[in-house]
């Protein structure tokens, strides 16, 4: 199963994970009292280069019979395109920026450039997922409802079909989302998806009709001769958005290292635990300034997941500090290349298309999932009962086990990132002495083999040598 007690997963004893907390909320609130104007001027910034990049782009457009306006307006647009997307509509609707009382710049009024509502995907987005990330079967973003993440989840054989969803969900993106958040906001209001008419079924379309009218019918009308060329950059700018977001999403939230969690231990989480479950639970990638700005800063998941509602611009700052703790406290911090963390998302969205008899590992020590018990019989050899948590008022047990914070040698803290570290030794270890073993046993069995085939030589000789005998004394 995935991490069913997250203090043994990460190796710290309560009072760790609390301590943890408490830096955490520190870290929070130093960047809440030094909020001012030049978060303000960011923001406003934004919105205003956002805004003439896609007026530059549309206006380009009306040229767009010409390959360099048709090339340029629809770069233009595509980057206005994930500007608005990432760093405006999502952080703002995170409320990041509430605290400007802006009533233009405010998670109650701003409405993105997408095909679904703000208000289904923050009711969707902004409490289940950030409230219970990671968590199976409370966490509707873990695979969207149409991607197998994690070997807790059941195979079905829909499942095969997983590569070709996920290309589809990629290149429409902003549909597949706004038909998830959708999806939730029914499931959360208890209303039938038989109910065509339903509240919710109305604002999805009036908002999706309005976006769809927008880029394929008016503005392509509105530079008149070039309106098929026009149509065209405007779906093209579209599917460079989705494949963004797409990509960004992915890199978050799917990488190996991004653990999964069962329903046990939410039930009884502290908010100390809550913060370690978003560290654990979620994946960062390397970024220079553009392309975390181009990402809405969303390189810094982990920050973002700790932190949903803090300004996306102080991410930088806060990571630095994360990282820090994660020394302190000798956890992973989860990142990589943009292209190798997406590359471990899409290896699991193709492994877990099969069904489990072909996949090696469990859900208990997958790259793409762990818990616990990955380290049963490895760093911790006589883990005691991890149905309850008494073995962590054992501090005997705990110093014996390294588990009460301190290397008894080096005087450094020991954690999750130490076991990990030992538990790849020790399963590699384990591996040679397994391949030792086989080659063993394949050397006895030849041996077997030759000393049995000599014997049956053997006594093949002495068997006709004696019917030669006896057919002399014939």
């Amino acid at each position: 199963m995935a991490i069913t007690d997250i203090k043994a997963f990460a190796h710290l004893t309560a009072a760790d994970i609390e301590a943890l907390g408490r830096e955490l909320d520190t870290v929070r609130r130093d960047v809440e009292v030094s909020l001012g104007e030049r978060d303000a001027k960011y923001i406003r910034y934004t919105i205003a280069a956002q805004r003439i990049l896609e007026a530059s782009g549309r206006a380009t457009l009306f040229a767009s019979k010409k390959r360099w306006a048709w090339l340029t307006g629809t770069a233009l647009l595509s980057v206005a395109k994930i500007i608005e997307n990432m760093e405006l509509g999502h952080n703002i609707s995170h409320g990041q920026w509430d605290w400007m009382n802006d009533p233009e710049i405010h998670s109650t009024t701003w409405e993105w450039d997408m095909t679904g509502t703000s208000a289904q995907w923050k009711a969707a987005h902004n409490y289940s997922h950030h409230m219970y990330t990671n968590i199976l079967d409370m966490d509707d973003d873990l695979g969207f409802g149409i991607l197998r993440m994690t070997r807790d989840e059941e195979w079905k054989p829909i499942n095969l079909a997983q590569p070709f969803a996920n290309l589809v969900l990629a290149a429409l993106f902003e549909w597949g989302i706004a038909i998830h958040d959708l999806a939730a906001i029914k499931e959360q209001m208890g209303v039938s998806p038989k109910e065509l008419f339903s509240e919710p079924n109305k604002a999805f379309w009036r908002k999706a009709g309005k976006q769809v009218a927008k880029d394929f019918v008016i503005y392509p009308a509105l530079t008149g001769p070039a309106w098929k060329s026009t149509l065209k950059a405007n779906a093209t700018a579209n599917l460079i958005r989705n494949l963004w977001a797409y990509a960004v999403i992915f890199c978050g939230h799917f990488p190996d290292g991004a653990q999964k969690f069962t329903v046990e231990q939410f039930e009884n989480e502290t908010p100390g635990e809550w913060y370690l479950r978003q560290m654990l639970g979620s994946a960062n990638f390397q970024a220079g300034p553009v392309m975390a700005f181009m990402s809405g800063n969303l390189s810094f998941q982990i920050e973002h997941h700790l932190f949903p509602d803090i300004p996306s611009n102080r991410y930088a700052e806060v990571s630095v500090k994360v990282r820090e703790l994660c020394d302190k406290y000798d956890l992973p911090y989860t990142t990589g290349s943009l292209g190798k963390q997406y590359l471990l998302a899409f290896r699991t969205i193709h492994k877990l298309a099969l069904p489990d008899r072909f996949l090696r590992r469990t859900s208990d020590d997958a790259p793409e999932t762990s818990s616990e018990r990955k380290f049963a019989g490895i760093t911790l050899p006589s883990l005691p009962s991890l149905q309850n948590n008494e073995w962590l008022q054992n501090n005997e047990w705990l110093a014996e086990h390294h588990l009460n914070g301190v290397d008894p040698v080096t005087g450094q803290r020991r954690g999750l990132r130490s076991a990990l570290q030992e538990a790849k030794v020790a399963l590699k270890e384990k591996a040679q002495h397994e391949k030792a073993v086989l080659r063993e046993a394949k050397v006895a069995l030849q041996e077997k083999a030759r000393q049995e085939k000599a014997l049956l030589q053997a006594k093949a000789g002495r068997e006709r040598r004696s019917s030669r005998i006896l057919r002399r004394k014939r």
